[in-house]
């Protein structure tokens, strides 16, 4: 059917039309969105501990639904549906490179390089840190440099205080190997 130009369907999808069927998508979604925000953002606060992040994974979370709704409200458990969006927009955000960046106040950057380490210890000891696997180099640097705890650096690896000790393990092992390598004399015994 057509009426000035328009057919008869494209007045159920306006406003008239929506008003006339009882409900749209999107009050239904917004009706969720309002009953469910603070739980949402809370969960994804416990994901990333850090608040702004989390708002970021609940908006990142929430557009994607809205656009899954239709097969999101016919799920047998909305919830499980929107924690498991809820995951995947945390681990998605983490992936992103500049979400491991992260601004820093603290001074010892600009600090001189202590007294009593040379320029060769210094390069051997990048070398020997550049001879490490990326995961080990990330748990040393933020354990043994940051000074972070086990559980702090498992927290910003993400990964559990075990795997943090047993990488570091492995890693302080092969520093040692590499450095003492390095400082044993070339071409035979003196």
């Amino acid at each position: 059917m057509r009426q000035r130009g328009r057919t008869v369907r494209h007045e159920l999808t306006t406003g008239l039309g929506r008003a006339l069927l009882g409900g749209t998508r999107d009050d239904d979604f917004t009706a969720y969105v309002v009953g469910r925000r603070a739980h949402l953002f809370r969960a994804a606060y416990l994901l990333c501990g850090d608040p702004h992040r989390a708002e970021d994974v609940v908006q990142t979370a929430l557009a994607k639904l809205y656009v899954a709704w239709p097969r999101a409200s016919r799920a047998d458990s909305v919830d499980a549906y929107v924690r498991r969006v809820i995951i995947n927009s945390h681990l998605d955000e983490w992936r992103r490179p500049w979400r491991r960046e992260a601004p820093t106040t603290d001074d010892r950057l600009d600090r001189p390089a202590p007294v009593g380490v040379t320029p060769e210890d210094s390069d051997a000891l990048w070398a020997a840190l550049r001879e490490l696997g990326p995961k080990q180099r990330r748990v040393v640097v933020l354990r043994h440099y940051w000074g972070l705890s086990v559980e702090e650096t498992a927290a910003d690896l993400g990964v559990s205080p075990g795997t943090v000790k047993s990488q570091t393990s492995a890693a302080l092992e092969k520093l040692r190997s590499v450095l003492l390598a390095d400082a044993t004399p070339r071409g035979g015994r003196r």
